[in-house]
């Protein structure tokens, strides 16, 4: 089978040659972020597409018939595929989940703290020339809402759980976690960090609503490491200006890159870093020893 991976990034193109890692000859690879033009000319000919961050839209997939299959580098393919107009062609969709768990899971924990102590805004305010020593939010005994207990929000419960959180960790099916709690709700009500570990269907489009942006404290932290979709986006920016959301620690957006006019730019109250939450070499290794194996099994 022919391959292309469309979309390979700097730094997985560098774990791979430092570590020596396999390619197989009837893999190509091309770095960068391709255009639908651009992505009709690499896939035209293939067998399989390798996609890490790329959306294939429905013309890819006309002007490239011979596609048999598309290995999403990651979850939440849905996000970048079309997957109902997949099956309708007979084109099978993989992903490879659980190579970043642990990752994901450390970024999220240090998107908390860094909400909970202010430690975005005071970096912010001294290159600006101030100095304003801002207090903060001791995060032992504080109540945590795990949304999504699967493998990267089970790291995160137990990282919580590791520095004396109470965690409440809800799952759309039971889990055989001690942080496991049967009802969103029951999770969300009195929580002062909230931290979002679910794919997004149409099941959870939206599941953060209005309604249930107001069970959390007062002033609590929402971290997304996750998908932007899975909160009710108007709700988000009115209750952070009205304060019920103290502050929102986001790695995930509805747009990106951010547009110059995104409202989150102008956030005081937010921090905000660029879908970086996967990035690390062991990460990326597993990753790519994950696509190779998803590729070998079509």
């Amino acid at each position: 089978m022919r391959a292309i991976f469309v979309d390979c990034t700097p730094e997985l193109a560098r774990v791979i040659e430092q570590g020596g890692l396999p390619v197989p000859a009837t893999v190509e690879i091309n770095e960068g972020s391709p255009t639908e033009k651009e992505l009709i000319d690499l896939c035209r000919g293939k067998d399989v597409i390798l996609v890490e961050h790329t959306a294939v839209p429905p013309a890819v997939l006309d002007a490239c018939p011979a596609v048999q299959a598309i290995v999403f580098m990651g979850t939440g393919a849905g996000t970048y595929v079309d997957l109902d107009d997949a099956a309708r062609r007979g084109v099978k969709v993989c992903t490879t989940p659980g190579y970043g768990d642990r990752s994901v899971a450390e970024h999220a924990f240090a998107l908390m703290f860094s909400a909970a102590r202010g430690i975005a805004g005071m970096d912010r305010g001294i290159r600006a020339g101030t100095w304003t020593p801002a207090g903060g939010l001791q995060l032992k005994g504080e109540k945590l809402a795990v949304v999504g207990l699967g493998g990267i929000g089970g790291c995160m419960a137990d990282l919580a759980l590791g520095i004396g959180m109470e965690v409440a960790a809800w799952n759309r099916t039971p889990r055989d976690h001690p942080a496991y709690v049967a009802e969103l709700d029951d999770a969300l009500q009195g929580a002062s960090v909230v931290s979002l570990h679910l794919s997004l269907t149409a099941e959870t489009i939206g599941i953060l609503d209005g309604r249930r942006l107001m069970l959390p404290n007062r002033g609590f932290i929402l971290v997304n490491t996750a998908r932007a979709g899975l909160v009710d986006e108007p709700a988000l920016l009115r209750m952070l200006a009205e304060g019920q959301i103290g502050h929102a620690a986001l790695d995930v957006f509805p747009q990106e890159p951010l547009s110059p006019a995104s409202p989150y730019r102008e956030l005081e109250n937010a921090t905000l870093t660029a879908h970086a939450a996967y990035m690390t070499d062991a990460a990326y290794k597993e990753l790519w020893l994950r696509t190779l194996n998803a590729y070998h099994a079509l």
